[in-house]
């Protein structure tokens, strides 16, 4: 692969659930190599499915630590191969799949500190771990350990206000504090925790990297208006978790030159920079280019919502985490489970299973949809915990059946408005400037994207994400090289690939939805109490 000679350029990684995947790009910010390596396929000895092992109590989810170091020492030695030119790599980021952990061993910092370049990671790390198999974030099994953590700090809201979430089983906190508690030796001999992403950099760098605050943040234990570890809640999971953490740093800072390793083995330069690793959902927000009053809305089997925001509220929903791309903002997730199925299943009963037929309801539905408003969620939601269909009339009635026209819309609509009102409960407001970023399945239709443009009165812009944690990592490599200049993010990456303009709202629209927003936020609220019964 001659073409690659000369290039001077960034890489990105991206430690999945699934696969290890490389990008490289160039100072112009065109991908021009990629390459992966799948575990399933790739790294058969482990055994895994779906890159994790599922344990027999269906709750306890785990991945086995050497799996991850074996697919490194694999892709780069397919780039090697593959006659890729390391020598002009200036920096490197990366991501990794956010909430798992991993736990080395005492003495496992001076074997990283002093790598042969004779030899592949794995052979000389397999004894660096004090637990084999890491919990990640398809893990359930921490309940105990949630309810602990919320009553040590005041409760759910309380939690939430701290840390940017109520406690969630997947987050690290919990699991570290259930490893402590069934596995105290194994605990004690654990000289640091790192997430997968600052395990991932640790790597490169040949000592423990920092975790930065836009992937601690899915912890459970950062303070995410101070950015410092909280006392309470690291109290509340284990002793002795404050140094075995480290300090976080920023998202965008470069925590030091790569490993002599590389630059042996592979033949990196020495100048070479580390920027910290940050999680996933991060490192696709960087990808995806978000700037301040962005949204962006991946439509898939669940739907979720990535925010920018300014000012956080944090609430019993949803996730707040630091901003990986500014150290002053912050950014949100939602998520919501009833997402493509929901459109397919309502496609299917009133659609005679066609999406022409679908987007004809939409095209010849007004908006409003004449007061009717529908709730559709086959399977329990998670914004807000409400499980059925209800639909209301313009007169408020709930009633069993719409015309099958009004349905549909009925459903886009309501999908959308969800959206925005939970959005605008965690902080978010709707600006002049503000840009809907749709990815995913159903931003293929055209006439969804234009409901979704109308709800929230901004244009909507298609974008392809196909490697968005990676390119996002290797962007945030080239940001980290220039912070040092204060230049920011949305300058460090204007050469970038512009989003295709999909969609803009209506004329009319926003006095339309301005007047429904209440009236389904009280429907919302109705179901809510009609389901949970009174409270306790």
């Amino acid at each position: 692969m001659a073409e690659h000679a000369a290039r001077r350029c960034c890489l990105g990684w991206d430690f999945s659930t699934q696969q290890v995947k490389v990008v490289a790009v160039d100072a112009e910010l065109n991908v021009f190599y990629e390459d992966s390596v799948h575990f399933d396929r790739d790294l058969l000895e482990f055994g895994t499915q779906g890159g994790v092992h599922v344990h027999e109590d269906g709750l306890t989810v785990t991945s086995p630590v050497l799996m991850w170091v074996q697919a490194l020492d694999v892709i780069l030695e397919k780039m090697k191969a593959s006659g890729f030119d390391f020598s002009q790599v200036l920096a490197l980021s990366g991501a990794g799949q956010q909430h798992g952990s991993v736990y080395w061993k005492t003495g496992a910092s001076q074997v990283l500190t002093s790598l042969s370049p004779d030899l592949p990671l794995r052979e000389q790390l397999q004894a660096c771990f004090s637990i084999s198999d890491c919990p990640v974030w398809m893990d359930s099994s921490t309940t105990a350990q949630c309810r602990h953590l919320e009553a040590a700090v005041g409760g759910a809201q309380a939690l939430s206000c701290l840390t940017g979430s109520r406690a969630y089983e997947r987050f690290t906190g919990n699991q570290i504090a259930k490893i402590y508690q069934q596995n105290p030796e194994a605990y004690s001999h654990t000289e640091r925790i790192s997430l997968v992403s600052s395990f991932a950099a640790s790597l490169f760098l040949g000592s423990y990297s920092p975790i930065d605050y836009s992937d601690g943040s899915g912890m459970n234990l950062l303070q995410i208006q101070d950015k410092v570890w909280s006392q309470a809640c690291l109290g509340a999971c284990a002793p002795h978790l404050e140094e075995k953490l480290g300090s976080p740093v920023p998202s965008c800072s470069v925590v030091g030159a790569i490993s002599s390793y590389y630059v042996q083995r592979y033949g990196f330069p020495p100048g070479c920079k580390v920027v910290a690793f940050t999680g996933d959902n991060p490192a696709s927000l960087a990808g995806m280019r978000l700037e301040e009053g962005d949204i962006a809305v991946s439509l898939g089997t669940s739907d979720t919502l990535f925010l920018w925001l300014q000012e956080p509220t944090p609430a019993l929903e949803g996730h707040i985490f630091c901003n990986p791309v500014d150290t002053q903002h912050y950014m949100a997730l939602l998520c919501f489970k009833n997402g493509s199925l929901m459109r397919e299943k309502i496609r299917d009963e009133s659609a005679s299973r066609s999406w022409s037929e679908f987007s004809k309801a939409l095209q010849s539905t007004e908006m409003g949809n004449g007061g009717n408003l529908g709730f559709y969620f086959d399977v329990m939601e998670i914004t807000p915990e409400i499980i059925g269909r209800h639909r209301f009339s313009a007169e408020n009635h709930e009633v069993s059946a719409f015309p099958w026209d009004v349905e549909i819309r009925a459903l886009i609509e309501g999908q959308f408005m969800a959206k925005r009102i939970h959005a605008e409960g965690l902080g978010y407001r709707v600006m002049p400037k503000t840009k809907i970023l749709a990815t995913g399945g159903a931003s293929h239709n055209r006439d969804i994207l234009q409901v979704l443009a109308d709800v929230f009165g901004a244009p909507v812009y298609v974008i392809d994400t196909a490697n968005s944690a990676c390119v996002g990592s290797a962007y945030r490599a080239f940001h980290g090289l220039a912070a040092e200049t204060d230049a920011p993010f949305s300058e460090v990456v204007k050469l970038a690939p512009n989003p295709r303009l999909a969609a803009t709202p209506t004329p009319g629209a926003s006095q339309v939805y301005e007047a429904l927003l209440p009236q389904y936020t009280k429907f919302e609220q109705r179901i809510l109490s009609q389901t949970q019964g009174p409270p306790q």
